[in-house]
């Protein structure tokens, strides 16, 4: 999908010293409106398979919003590649791949009612359901709305080739809601086309099947993906059924145009919600749902499809411009374990598009690219309410109309200061709008607008330390807004909460990346982060079960993420990652009157490390990881915690091929030591429901065939 492009013109002069680097410029795509991402080669292996040799590290950025080799940005960037995603694994949730990157704390894969929960650097960790403060992005279209939630439930692993990770605030780029970035990207058709079909199955009655088809003919490349998910589920009212279509196809317009045109479709009638348990109902039976989800029939239906057209012309070396342009339409029930508005439904179109232009040239004499762009963005929400009479639904009890308008410009400069020091500036301007129409006037008119502006600046510097290291700093900024239901009343009166404040964030940085000897790759960073009116979640004994929000006047996050990869010898290769989150509210007084300054956020773990051995060779694999969660708050006051766990999953698998066919088999064992945790916390839950048990030890297996077409 990308198209490999020129050196950048802040690489063009560098010395011989930084060849490796300049090797790495010459690879680089830039391509959609994403985020950036790095992609390390593993080190070269001499043709007898013995002796590693070096060789440069190839880093690919896939996006133009960030456009030099990932090593030369001043911002802490991950990536996870396809082997990552897709190798023996179950493909329920993003988490099974990106559980190695530092900084980010995952939950939640097993309550598909609830979404996967994703935390980066506490960004994010105050959701119940769905993501926040994150922005979400596949192939150029956002995942993440104008009002700052975004899903997953649309995201087909099974056709995705790699994901960049962004770490720490970026709304210089990206606007409301970019404490983070996780760009994914699809696959290209390869130039012999396939047709690959899988089949998988396991425990808690797991079965998954796929059928893809990908190629090039002429100036057409193409993708299609298919897949059906079937899982009862660890725990009582868990079920899931889920149908994904993801497609891509790419046309080659000539002159160094292309058009992109995405096809997504969702359908999932059915994903249970099991609720969360008390610690003493979860250590009696954790297989059990709450009474009161089953009792009112908790869960969720989606139906969703997703229209999505990008256009990129290179017109010369120096010159790039980017225009994308997208439709969502979303159909959503779901009810919650209460009487009182416990069924909820929307009908939702999302519209939006945008424009890069990028040009390579000088300023005041010196190399220097200049990207601006703008972003606009709609949500137009038909949310009604009503009464959940024991999973049938009732009278009506609100029903508004949610517009949300998002507009955002923004500028960057990166400027080649010497050939060891660049410079990095960038700001943007972002109006969010939100408009509430109040349809259900028994109880007054609650018909209200806010309109929220952001001016959202950020400044870096990246210097070479030595021809294969790289410290950078950078001064960062992020804000969010609370969604169309994070806005919602606590009074139950509909309308948007006016006590209700936009959360802001400013990132102060300092990092060093580097390789040693072609074969270990290592990165370290240090961040501390000042938080103005932090958006906490609670619930009220009215309506357990729903979620309202309130603003903590002044948090602090300190924290530090290390990562390190090596190939060690042919064939086997190791990963080590972690994180330490020291997380503190500052100055918080609740709605209550319960003053909480100096307690830690809760949520997020103290420490949390990752190790990962793998190895590949001769058509057999096989990968180990290793997960410890340190102990974490679950609520304000701090009078609970979340036990620390450790959790080890293993996968392998065996491959080969017989003329035109390729096959493979593969299986894996989910938590091999059979560890009793929590996969799920709801924070500041009413009752002292925080805990959501994760399944004991579970297996599964699976077949992949894939047919190659003559050339």
């Amino acid at each position: 999908m990308f198209a490999s492009m020129p050196t950048p013109v802040n690489a063009k002069h560098r010395t011989r010293r930084r060849a490796g680097a300049a090797v790495a410029a010459r690879h680089t795509a830039r391509g959609l409106l994403l985020g950036a991402g790095v992609l390390c080669a593993s080190p070269g292996l001499t043709q007898d398979d013995a002796t590693p040799v070096e060789e440069p590290i190839i880093i690919t950025i896939t996006g133009g919003r960030i456009a030099p080799p990932a090593d030369r940005v001043p911002a802490a960037i991950s990536v996870v590649d396809q082997n990552s995603i897709q190798r023996g694994t179950q493909q329920l949730g993003l988490d099974e791949s990106l559980a190695g990157v530092p900084g980010l704390f995952l939950q939640n894969r097993y309550n598909f009612a609830q979404d996967l929960r994703i935390s980066i650097r506490g960004f994010g960790a105050r959701a119940n359901f769905g993501i926040r403060g994150i922005k979400i992005l596949v192939d150029g279209v956002p995942e993440t709305l104008p009002d700052g939630q975004g899903q997953v439930d649309s995201i087909d692993l099974g056709s995705a080739q790699q994901i960049d990770v962004i770490r720490g605030p970026a709304s210089s780029l990206w606007g409301n809601a970019s404490g983070g970035v996780i760009n994914i990207t699809t696959e290209d058709g390869p130039s012999q086309p396939f047709l690959d079909a899988g089949a998988a199955f396991g425990e808690f009655g797991y079965r998954k099947y796929q059928l893809k088809a990908a190629g090039e003919r002429g100036r057409v490349n193409y993708l299609a993906n298919g897949s059906r998910l079937d899982l009862d589920g660890y725990r009582d009212h868990s079920r899931v059924k889920n149908k994904l279509f993801n497609s891509k196809v790419r046309l080659a317009l000539g002159d160094g145009a292309n058009l992109v045109t995405l096809v997504n479709l969702t359908d999932s009638p059915l994903a249970q919600d099991p609720g969360s348990l008390t610690r003493e109902q979860m250590a009696m039976d954790p297989t059990q749902a709450r009474q009161r989800n089953v009792l009112f029939d908790a869960g969720e239906r989606v139906d969703q499809q997703k229209l999505g057209f990008v256009f990129n012309n290179r017109f010369d070396e120096h010159r790039e411009l980017t225009v994308r342009n997208y439709y969502v339409w979303r159909d959503f029930e779901n009810r919650l374990p209460f009487v009182d508005g416990g069924a909820v439904r929307f009908d939702r179109f999302f519209v939006g598009g945008g424009a890069l232009y990028s040009h390579d040239g000088e300023l005041l004499g010196l190399n220097n690219r200049l990207a601006a762009g703008i972003d606009i963005d709609r949500q137009d929400d038909d949310r009604q309410r009503f009464d959940n009479d024991q999973g049938i639904q009732g009278p009506l009890a609100f029903d508004q109309q949610e517009k949300v308008t998002g507009a955002g410009a923004f500028i960057r400069s990166e400027l080649s200061v010497t050939e060891q020091l660049d410079l990095f500036i960038g700001v943007r301007y972002d109006r969010i709008t939100f408009d509430v129409d109040d349809r259900f006037l028994i109880n007054g008119d609650d018909s209200g607008k806010r309109t929220i502006e952001q001016i959202s600046p950020m400044t870096g510097i990246v210097y070479d330390l030595s021809p294969r290291t790289n410290l950078y700093a950078n001064l960062s900024t992020s804000f969010e807004t609370p969604t169309t239901a994070e806005f919602a009343n606590p009074s139950g009166q509909g309308g948007l909460n006016p006590d209700l404040e936009p959360q802001t964030a400013v990132n102060y940085e300092l990092g060093i990346k580097g390789t040693i000897n072609g074969g270990v790759r290592y990165q370290a960073a240090l961040f501390h982060i000042d938080i103005e009116d932090e958006l906490i979640p609670f619930e009220v004994a009215g309506q357990p079960g729903r979620t309202f929000f309130v603003n903590a006047g002044e948090s602090t996050r300190d924290g530090l993420e290390l990562s390190v990869s090596a190939q060690m010898t042919p064939g086997w290769s190791v990963s080590l990652s972690y994180t330490y989150s020291d997380f503190v509210f500052d100055k918080f007084t609740d709605n209550a009157g319960n003053v909480f300054d100096g307690n830690r956020t809760p949520g997020v773990p103290e420490h949390l490390l990752r190790a990962g051995l793998s190895y590949e060779r001769r058509g057999l694999f096989a990968d180990w990881e290793f997960l410890h969660v340190d102990e974490f708050f679950v609520d304000n006051a701090n009078s609970e915690k979340n036990e620390a766990y450790t959790v080890s999953n293993l996968k392998a698998g065996y491959g080969g091929n017989l003329d035109d066919w390729e096959w493979k088999l593969y299986a894996g064992v989910n938590n091999l030591f059979d560890e009793a945790y929590a996969a799920n916390v709801r924070i500041n839950a009413f009752g002292g429901r925080y805990f959501e048990p994760a399944p004991e030890r579970n297996a599964y297996a699976g077949i992949q065939l894939r047919y190659l077409f003559g050339l």
